[in-house]
């Protein structure tokens, strides 16, 4: 059931704590590493940079290394998705 529930909750983008900085970076983690979801670098880099935007340190060094794995286009795609989560919340 908790699976079921991450899995719902990540795909909702309904965050918990008021979207905290932890909360954001912890998902970046969960998809980084495929952990209860599919692993996606596009979206581990969205969350890693929404992460570090609200100051999470950590973040920015995990974005940055992702980053080097990455296409151009698929950080572009990351970072205008990242955009248009803000825009929503």
């Amino acid at each position: 059931m908790a699976r079921f529930e991450s899995i719902a909750f990540v795909n909702s983008d309904v965050m918990p704590a008021g979207n905290s900085a932890d909360a954001l970076f912890e998902l970046g983690l969960m998809y980084c590493a495929g952990r209860d979801v599919e692993m996606n670098l596009v979206a581990a880099h969205k969350w890693f940079n929404l992460a570090a935007m609200r100051g999470n340190a950590e973040a920015k060094t995990y974005r940055m290394e992702i980053a080097r794995e990455m296409s151009r286009q698929e950080v572009a795609e990351a970072q205008r998705q990242a955009r248009e989560w803000l825009r929503k919340h």
